[in-house]
C-alpha cells in the first residue's frame, strides 16, 4: 500500500499552511504534553532557590545532592526503553508521570541530604521515562506525511510552556518568597496525575498491537541493547546528538555567565536574550517544519549543525570586539544559534524514530535519550572549566563538536533511502527494516 499523501497545497486549511499537524483526536495528548511542559518550567529551574529556602544546608551541599540524586538516575532511559517494548508508550508516559507525582510530594517533606538526593532520584527518573517515551508517542498520533510537523509542533509547545512556567515562578519567588514554590511544587504534583490520566484515557487511531494468538502469526525478534550498541549507524545518530545536547545547555549554563563575566553587560540581559530565544523557537518552528518537510532529513541536520558551528564562533569573536559591536552581535548570535535549534530538533528527533525498527523502539530511543543524560552531567562542569581557561575556549569547543557532527549526519545518507526504500537492518538482525517512508523530502 502506498504511503499516505499530504494534501494538496490548494485543498490545504490555514492551520496546515502555518505548519501545524492534524490535531484531530489528539487534544488529551496534546494537553498532557502542556502540563509536562509547564511543570518542566514551573519548578526545574529554582531547585536550588527551592531547597536552599527550606532547609538549613548550603548551596554546596544543596548542589552536590542534586547532582548526585541525577546522577544515580543515569540508567532510567534503559529503563524506559525495556518498558516501552514491552507495555507501550502510553502507559510508560503514564507511569512516568505518576513517579513525578510522587516525586514533587516528596519536595514537601524533604530537609536533609539524603532527602534531596532521593527526591531528585524520582524526579528525574520520572522525567527520563518521559521524555524517552515522548517521540515513541509521536510516532503513534502521526501520520507518515505529517511526522516532522508533530515534532516541531511538540517542539514549540514545550518552548512555550517552559517559558511561561518559568516566568510563572520567577513571580512566585519574587511575590511569595520560597512559600510561592511550595504552592507551585504542589501544583505541579496535581498536574502530573491529571497528564497521567489523560495519556491513559487518550486512544491514538494508529496504536495497535500484533495480533500472535491468530494461526501462523510470528512473535517479534527477539531485542536487546546489544542489538542497538551493533547498529553503527544509529550510533553515529546517537553521536552526532551529543553535539546539539550540548548546544542545548547554552542557555541554561553559558550564557549568563559570558554575558556577565567575560562581556560585561548585565545580567537582565542573558533574561532578554533567553526569552527572545524562547519567543522565537514558539513562533516560527511550525512554520519552518514545512520547509524541513520538503527536504532531506539527514541535510537539514547537517545544515543545523553547521549554523550551530557559525553562531558559537560570533560568541567567541565577541569577547575581543568593542562595547558597541557586543550590542549587535549578541543578540544576532543567539538569533542565528536559535536558528539552528529550529533547524535540528525536529528533523533529529524523527530521524531517531525512523531508523528504529518497530519491534525494538524502546531500547532504541532509550540510547538515544542517554545522550541527553550524560550530556546533562557532563556540559556543566565541561563547559565551566573551559571557561575558565578563557572566554572563547567554550565557543570554540562546541562550534569544533558541532562541525565533527556534520560527516557522522550524512554518512547516514547511504542507510536512509528516498521514497519508499527502506534503510537495511542492523547486521547480524533478523528484524524487520526501520521504518523511513517519508522521511526525505526534495533532495534539492
Amino acid at each position: 500500500m502506498a504511503p499516505p499523501q499530504p494534501p494538496a497545497a490548494g485543498q490545504e486549511s490555514l492551520v496546515a499552511r502555518l505548519g501545524f499537524p492534524d490535531l484531530t483526536g489528539n487534544g488529551r495528548f496534546v494537553a498532557a504534553n502542556v502540563i509536562d511542559s509547564l511543570a518542566s518550567g514551573l519548578v526545574m529551574a529554582f531547585m536550588v532557590v527551592y531547597f536552599t529556602g527550606t532547609t538549613d544546608l548550603s548551596l554546596v551541599s544543596v548542589g552536590t545532592s542534586l547532582t548526585l540524586g541525577y546522577a544515580l538516575a543515569l540508567p532510567a532511559p534503559a529503563l524506559a526503553g525495556w518498558l516501552l517494548d514491552r507495555i507501550g508508550p502510553r502507559r510508560v508516559v503514564a507511569v512516568g508521570n505518576l513517579v513525578s507525582a510522587v516525586g514533587f510530594v516528596s519536595l514537601l517533606l524533604a530537609g536533609s541530604a539524603w532527602q534531596i538526593v532521593a527526591t531528585q532520584l524520582v524526579v528525574q527518573t520520572g522525567a527520563s521515562l518521559y521524555w524517552t517515551s515522548g517521540s515513541a508517542l509521536v510516532a503513534l498520533v502521526a501520520q507518515e506525511h505529517d511526522r516532522t510537523r508533530w515534532f516541531a509542533f511538540i517542539r514549540a509547545l514545550r518552548n512555550v510552556g517552559i517559558g511561561f512556567g518559568g516566568a510563572v515562578a520567577a513571580l512566585a519567588v519574587a511575590v511569595a518568597d520560597v512559600n510561592g514554590l511550595r504552592a507551585l511544587v504542589a501544583l505541579n504534583a496535581a498536574g502530573y496525575l491529571a497528564a497521567a490520566w489523560l495519556i491513559t484515557s487518550w486512544r491514538p487511531v494508529r496504536e495497535s498491537a500484533p495480533d500472535t494468538s491468530a494461526p501462523g502469526a510470528k512473535a517479534p525478534p527477539r531485542a536487546g541493547y546489544l542489538m542497538v550498541l551493533r547498529d553503527g549507524a544509529y550510533m553515529r545518530l546517537v553521536a552526532a546528538n551529543v553535539s546539539f545536547v550540548l548546544a542545548s545547555m547554552v542557555l541554561s549554563i553559558l550564557l549568563g555567565l559570558y554575558a556577565t563575566d567575560s562581556l560585561r553587560v548585565g545580567a537582565w540581559v542573558a533574561g532578554v536574550l533567553i526569552t527572545l530565544n524562547t519567543a522565537l523557537v514558539a513562533t516560527t518552528q511550525t512554520v519552518a517544519s514545512r520547509w524541513i518537510e520538503r527536504r532531506r532529513t539527514t541535510r537539514v541536520i547537517a545544515l543545523a549543525a553547521v549554523v550551530n558551528a557559525v553562531a558559537f564562533t560570533v560568541f567567541a569573536v565577541l569577547g575581543v570586539l568593542p562595547s558597541w559591536a557586543v550590542a549587535v552581535g549578541l543578540p544576532a548570535a543567539v538569533i542565528v544559534y536559535t536558528l539552528a535549534e529550529i533547524l535540528g530538533s525536529p528533523p533529529m528527533g524523527e530521524l531517531s524514530v525512523a531508523l528504529a525498527p518497530a519491534h525494538a523502539r524502546g531500547r532504541y530511543l532509550g540510547v538515544f535519550q542517554l545522550s541527553w543524560t550524560l550530556g546533562g552531567v557532563i556540559a556543566p562542569a565541561a563547559l565551566t572549566t573551559l571557561l575558565s581557561w578563557g572566554p572563547a575556549w567554550p565557543w570554540l569547543f562546541l562550534a569544533a563538536v558541532s562541525v565533527l557532527s556534520v560527516p557522522l549526519v550524512l554518512s547516514l545518507e547511504s542507510r536512509v533511502r528516498r521514497g519508499t526504500d527502506h534503510a537495511s537492518p542492523p547486521a547480524g538482525s533478523a528484524e524487520p527494516a526501520p521504518d523511513t517512508t517519508a522521511l526525505e523530502g526534495n533532495p534539492s
